[in-house]
């Protein structure tokens, strides 16, 4: 059997590593005001970045339709694929899962798609989708793919450190009164996401007491199996890498950017991790 991994564009899965094991990326769309672009085609990360840098406006984002996934699923089994399994962003954020669903139910009589909702966002979801198509590489069948998919999704962690409340204020996820507050306390929330859902898992009152504190759930997470660090502009990045240089992972560390999709919502200057702890 041959299987292939679909993942979508809140994955922040670096391209080249997508396209190294043929995992196939769904964009999500970004608006800015009346213009909309889609994720990672239209729009770059430094894209993004850049026009936030200059928009008034908070830009906002769309899953994509049924008709994406349904055109990712059906390149796949022309060129052969026996098996999909399409790894998504947590239905508790996103539409993306049921648009998802919907096409596979649509090729139910063609090819056998499994969805699995990631209940995680950006390289958590991304850690999935990897550990999915290194297993469909090797030769697995489509149930023990799924299983290492799953597997993996029970011993993720995603956890960041935020700069600002603003995005989350200004997209409605947190009211004035406790940013305004947050802000005049210069507190530096450490977020995580747990049961597909962030919440707040600590509060600092600096920015160089949030990455410890970060770097020290990470190393007291270990033995890891996988590790993955995240930059979403922001200018301690390095010195975040050098706080968390002696964690090692089996799996090679991956070290990518925060994009469109998740940056909306957590803003310039956020950190993030994720981990997948070693099978005890």
């Amino acid at each position: 059997m041959t299987v292939r991994i679909v993942t979508d564009s809140a994955s922040d899965l670096p391209q080249e590593m997508a396209d190294a094991l043929g995992i196939v990326i769904v964009p999500l769309h970004v608006r800015f005001g009346a213009t909309e672009l889609v994720d990672r085609q239209e729009l770059s990360v430094e894209e993004f970045w850049a026009r936030c840098s200059v928009s008034a406006d908070l830009p906002e984002t769309a899953a994509p339709s049924p008709g994406a996934f349904k055109e990712a699923f059906d390149t796949l089994f022309a060129e052969g694929a026996d098996g999909i399994v399409c790894v998504t962003l947590s239905s508790k954020l996103s539409a993306t899962n049921e648009a998802a669903a919907q096409a596979a139910r649509s090729m139910r009589d063609e090819v056998a798609v499994r969805v699995l909702d990631s209940f995680s966002v950006t390289m958590g979801q991304g850690l999935m989708a990897l550990a999915a198509a290194e297993a469909a590489s090797g030769g697995e069948g489509l149930d023990r793919v799924i299983a290492v998919a799953e597997s993996t999704r029970e011993r993720l962690t995603v956890c960041g450190v935020l700069d600002t409340l603003e995005n989350l204020r200004r997209g409605g996820r947190i009211g004035g009164a406790a940013a305004a507050l947050g802000t005049l306390l210069s507190i530096k929330p450490v977020i995580e996401v747990r049961e597909g859902v962030v919440e707040q898992e600590s509060k600092q009152r600096t920015r160089a007491k949030s990455l410890r504190y970060l770097a020290q759930k990470v190393r007291a997470a270990g033995p890891l199996e996988r590790l993955a660090l995240l930059d979403a502009q922001a200018p301690d990045f390095g010195e975040f890498l050098g706080l968390v240089a002696d964690v090692r992972s089996a799996m090679p560390l991956v070290v990518g950017q925060i994009g469109p999709v998740i940056g909306t919502h957590a803003g310039p200057g956020t950190i993030g991790v994720a981990w997948v702890s070693q099978r005890s």
